[in-house]
């Protein structure tokens, strides 16, 4: 996700000229008081650690002042292992090696929210900061694959009937990687689902656009550190001296993401 990376941090140094002009600014007149107290935004997530969409968000905000709100959200996202390789089968399917589980969180969010450059009524950018924290919880579903137990002679060719099973991801059963043909539909395991507790802090800035009063878009971008106190197992590998599951599996997941949301004010 390097183009997520140089996205956000292109984004953060296009706030800092902004964030000096407001320190300087005089102090907010009473007109300045917004003409809204709530705002309800929802957005597509891209993060670091997920794929080409990391997932989806909704955000409510209550005003409090001319500067400060107080925002609840929550964000769904699927979490992937940096490792994570995908190879084609020969027979066109495609898998991920020693994908193990997959991970999806979902992260309730609690925080508050500055301006630090307030726009123009009906035109310009606005730059807010934001600061929230809460729980992640992560559900950890089964991946599973269809393997080949047909039985084959020594020159490979099939001596019964084709025995194809689909199964949760096993590198002890499943080892001859020519045998897996594809990947299993997607919720195959989702009656194997497992809660793994966690919690997460972030900080971000938001650019919000907008001609009208009562509609809101924009662009969030920031960091985000996450923490399980179970380790999450999303690849898996034959035990050895020196290599398990434990030690290519993460307990903490630090991210930079980008949220593009539209909305509504009222």
């Amino acid at each position: 996700m390097r183009h997520v990376l140089t996205l956000a941090a292109t984004l953060l140094a296009a706030a800092a000229p902004a964030a000096v002009w407001a320190q300087k600014a005089p102090a907010a007149a009473p007109n300045d008081d917004p003409s809204y107290r709530k705002e309800f935004v929802y957005g597509i997530n891209f993060n670091t650690k997920g794929g080409l969409i990391g997932g989806v968000s909704v955000r409510s905000s209550h005003v409090l002042n001319e500067k400060w709100s107080r925002y609840w959200s929550i964000e769904g996202v699927e979490v992937k292992h940096p490792k994570e390789r995908r190879l084609a089968s020969y027979n066109g399917g495609s898998f991920v090696r020693d994908k193990a589980n997959f991970l999806y969180v979902l992260r309730p969010t609690i925080g508050v929210q500055r301006v630090i450059f307030r726009k123009a009524p009906e035109a310009g950018v606005q730059v807010n900061a934001l600061f929230g924290a809460g729980p992640s919880i992560g559900l950890q579903m089964p991946y599973y694959i269809y393997y080949d137990y047909t039985p084959r002679d020594n020159n490979g060719n099939p001596t019964g009937p084709d025995d194809i099973r689909a199964e949760a991801y096993d590198p002890r059963q499943h080892g001859n990687l020519n045998l897996v043909l594809d990947r299993a539909p997607l919720f195959s395991g989702i009656n194997e689902l497992k809660p793994l507790l966690g919690a997460h802090i972030r900080a971000a800035l938001s650019f919000e656009y907008g001609r009208y009063r009562d509609a809101v878009a924009g662009i969030e971008t920031g960091f985000l550190l996450e923490a399980y106190g179970k380790r999450p197992i999303i690849l898996s590998t034959l035990p050895s001296a020196d290599i398990n599951d434990a030690s290519i599996n993460n307990r903490f997941y630090p991210s930079v993401y980008l949220t593009i949301y539209l909305g509504s004010r009222s």
